[in-house]
């Protein structure tokens, strides 16, 4: 492969540190990983920053190893970008040291500096909101709040370290604080606001700790001696390639499906969830369901975010694996994990009268601050394992179908909706069960097993490749996916009706979820 013709997208997900190498014609050529997990620490959501250098080392390398033996020159790439989960508090020092461990979206630990910077903003600020956190700990009265030089997204803090540059791409930024997507800046009269809120009490302005925003296209950077050595100790990625605006997760989803324009949409499912509709305008109210954030290019975008999805499906996989294992029988997960989501399609469409929530975290979507994964079964519920799998794959979608009910009553346009993420790895399954929560058809791309990296790789194209005056979404329709292939699945009525049967329960029975989870974690 020559020179300049590839690039490399990072992404730092829940479960897992993923790098992919994409070639001239956008295509995945490689890719490498690393498995993590988060901590709770403290009565907090974490991951150690050393983790996370271990983690991008260990991703890259295994894409280096990869490309090397399908022939790929990485002597020199044209671009590489960095995604991560959004939202989150990561705030360091004059010293550049960071002052307490970094708290993740999965938190719900900001309640009161949510609600009333939602009342003071007349905007929704959800808990995991990077302001939501400072203003948390201001409320807390946090001693290290006083000493913050930086406050950034984990995408961010990764960028910095490779570039030295406080930057962030504006759809990750909209996930710290408002962005005005007329000028894809932050809100300054919201600024403005929280100055006069916290009132001189600290030695920084809000905006003065707040990364630089930029828009896709625009150059970051580019990889500094250090930031070569902490990415690839190898030298195979040499100092100087430039780097794209860091995004969020959420962006990047929105770029591997091609979701950019207004009227489209896309579903990210894995460890979270969430929809991201790209609006025509704005809503006629504020709901504490949807965010407002924003496109990788600044246009504004509904979000509906739930902090829970396949983490249940994931501990009843490692289950079933060790009862094959407990049989003598050999264990595959990629086999156990296509059967359990087939088997969910020969359920009962109610699943069997069967409710089920897979809260390990608190959900606010559902107005539950805390996690407790809970079966319940009346007398005459059918506990089968194709009803108990039907209701797996319904409860990881029955809090993002309460957010994205309150957009269809606002008559909010969608011409296309795309999933992307381990929800739909197996064919069909994923697809029937959305389509049927969303009542609309669901297509996934051949890509879409790439994900996020693959999106922030294409990020990292645009920024180098654009044509004069090309948009992001004209690159992305002309350059990129004008010959790619999907599949599409139409909503089948007696699943629409099922769900619906299946929702009704699980919103009854929320007081029993929210009990349960007070008295587990006493």
């Amino acid at each position: 492969m020559q020179e300049q013709s590839c690039y490399i997208g990072i992404e730092l997900g829940s479960t897992r540190i993923k790098a992919v190498l994409t070639g001239k014609g956008y295509e995945p050529l490689s890719s490498g990983e690393f498995v993590w997990e988060n901590k709770f620490e403290n009565g907090v959501w974490t991951y150690g920053l050393d983790e996370v250098w271990l983690g991008m080392r260990t991703a890259v390398g295994a894409l280096i190893a990869d490309a090397k033996e399908r022939g790929l020159d990485l002597g020199h790439v044209a671009a590489i970008g960095i995604s991560a989960m959004m939202h989150g508090y990561l705030p360091f020092g004059k010293d550049d040291g960071q002052l307490v461990p970094f708290r993740t979206w999965r938190n719900t630990i900001t309640g009161p500096a949510a609600e009333e910077l939602s009342e003071l903003f007349r905007f929704n600020i959800p808990q995991r909101w990077s302001i939501a956190h400072l203003h948390q700990a201001v409320k807390n009265g946090e001693g290290h709040v006083k000493d913050i030089d930086f406050l950034t997204t984990l995408a961010g803090y990764v960028h910095w370290k490779l570039t030295g540059r406080k930057v962030l791409g504006v759809g990750d930024a909209s996930g710290m604080f408002p962005i005005d997507s007329e000028t894809c800046d932050y809100d300054i009269n919201m600024l403005a606001q929280y100055d006069a809120l916290i009132g001189g009490k600290y030695p920084w302005k809000l905006r003065d700790i707040l990364p630089q925003v930029l828009v896709a296209g625009e150059n970051a950077g580019f990889l500094t001696e250090e930031g070569a050595k902490l990415l690839d100790p190898t030298g195979t990625l040499k100092a100087g390639i430039p780097l794209c605006p860091p995004e969020g997760d959420a962006g990047t989803g929105m770029a591997a499906t091609n979701s950019v324009a207004p009227g489209t949409g896309n579903v990210s499912a894995g460890t979270s969830v969430f929809s991201m509709v790209v609006l025509e305008h704005g809503l006629s109210n504020i709901y504490p369901e949807i965010d407002m954030v924003t496109t990788p290019a600044g246009k504004p975008v509904a979000m509906v975010h739930c902090n829970n999805c396949t983490n249940e499906i994931n501990a009843w996989a490692q289950v079933l694996k060790g009862f094959l294992e407990s049989l003598g029988q050999k264990a595959d997960m990629n086999t156990i994990f296509t059967s359990m989501f087939r088997s969910a399609l020969d359920g009962d469409a109610s699943a069997g009268g069967l409710t089920l929530y897979n809260f390990l975290s608190g959900e606010p979507v559902a107005g539950t601050s805390q996690g407790c994964p809970l079966l319940l079964r009346g007398p005459e519920g059918q506990l089968t394992f194709p009803n108990f799998m039907r209701a797996q794959l319904y409860s990881a979608l029955a809090a993002l179908k309460m957010g994205n009910d309150i957009l269809a009553g606002e008559q909010v346009r969608i011409d296309r909706i795309f999933g992307h993420g381990g929800f739909f790895k197996t064919p069909v399954a994923g697809q029937r069960i959305l389509a049927a929560a969303i009542h609309a058809p669901v297509s996934v791309m051949e890509t879409a097993g790439e994900g996020g990296p693959w999106g922030m790789a294409l990020l990292g194209a645009y920024m180098v490749a654009k044509r004069e005056g090309e948009s992001l979404d004209s690159f992305l329709q002309d350059q990129v996916f004008s010959v790619s292939g999907c599949t599409t699945v139409e909503p089948v009525a007696e699943d629409e009706q099922g769900f619906d049967t299946f929702l009704a329960q699980f919103k009854a029975c929320l007081p029993v979820e929210k009990m349960a989870a007070e008295h587990i974690n006493r």
